[in-house]
């Protein structure tokens, strides 16, 4: 899907964080027979968007997971994984650098989080239609929670190459007003994630 300036439409996988709280490798923690990560890149890789960006870091298996889980799935080509040097930084070093590769041409970027692994595919093509119809960014909305992901349209992108520390796209969200369009979501997914091991029991 593109926006309605006819521009494609990726995502990104945050992916590049320690996990302190979770005690270390969360991202690589069995889930749903699998790993954790694997059901943010299975939301990412069901998106309408022609590259998925895989932002990397603290722990060195993750690139090599993203690569297994986009053969198994015959989406090889449409990954790119990129590491964030400055990871320790905080969430908006991984935003950073997500941005900064994704193509010249894109109009608009899902944010995933790597530990939020039960994300509905059917929000995705939701939040585009949003972006499409001209809203500046987009979210599922669960019992009056903003979920995730969200959808900045590439008009936010400069604001996020700006971000610092420890923050993530909240901070350029905030004063979008009707520009950032909500879509009511039935599903706990959206704001579903995983912060210590015993949250690794779906909900």
């Amino acid at each position: 899907m593109t926006t309605e300036e006819g521009a494609p439409l990726a995502a990104i996988v945050l992916a590049a964080g320690s996990g302190r709280r979770f005690g270390g490798g969360k991202l690589m923690a069995p889930w749903a027979g699998g790993v954790l990560l694997e059901g943010a890149l299975n939301a990412a890789f069901s998106a309408p968007a022609s590259v998925v960006v895989v932002v990397t870091g603290a722990d060195d298996r993750i690139a090599a997971a993203a690569r297994d889980f986009a053969e198994r799935n015959g989406a090889a080509a449409a990954l790119k994984v990129v590491n964030a040097d400055d990871h320790d930084e905080g969430m908006a070093a991984s935003l950073r650098t997500g941005v900064s590769a994704l193509p010249a041409d894109c109009g608009g970027a899902f944010i995933f989080l790597g530990d939020m692994p039960s994300i509905p595919p059917e929000i995705l093509p939701q939040l585009a239609r949003a972006l499409n119809e001209g809203a500046t960014a987009a979210a599922p909305l669960f019992k009056g929670e903003r979920g995730h992901p969200v959808l900045l349209s590439r008009r936010l992108f400069e604001a996020v190459l700006a971000l610092k520390g420890d923050q993530g796209a909240r901070a350029v969200l905030a004063g979008l007003g009707g520009d950032l369009v909500m879509i009511p979501s039935e599903n706990s997914g959206v704001i579903f994630d995983v912060d210590h091991p015993e949250a690794l029991i779906a909900p």
